[in-house]
């Protein structure tokens, strides 16, 4: 389990948040999130795919060319893990900081939750 909860952290970061491609972005949020999944992030609380894809694809609108980056190694503990991540122009120090946290359930992220240690600026 805790290959599945790093590998979902990982592809989370990229084919989710950090993907322009909304065709392809949503083919990642249909495989990496389980259909009644919650979103939590500091605007609030989003749940279903569409509603994820929806915050997905406004946020990365707002910054097309930042690139996520994970900034540790992806932990995990039992059905749940973690990764620190910046995320800013490519190849410069980051504009903000976070972490995600998941809760899995058969295999997929049920929850999300996104701890900001930094905003944009």
């Amino acid at each position: 389990m805790d290959e599945r909860i790093h590998d979902l952290l990982y592809r989370n970061l990229q084919e989710v948040f950090g993907e322009g491609d909304a065709a392809r972005r949503r083919a990642a949020i249909e495989a990496l999130y389980t259909e009644d999944c919650v979103l939590h992030v500091p605007p609030g609380e989003y749940t279903g795919h569409d509603a994820l894809d929806k915050f997905a694809g406004a946020l990365r609108a707002t910054h097309p060319h930042f690139a996520y980056t994970p900034h540790s190694k992806a932990q995990a503990l039992q059905n749940a893990g973690r990764l620190a991540w910046g995320s800013g122009p490519r190849g410069e120090a980051p504009e903000y900081t976070g972490v995600d946290m998941i809760i899995v359930r058969d295999g997929k992220i049920a929850a999300l939750y996104v701890l900001l240690d930094s905003t944009p600026s």
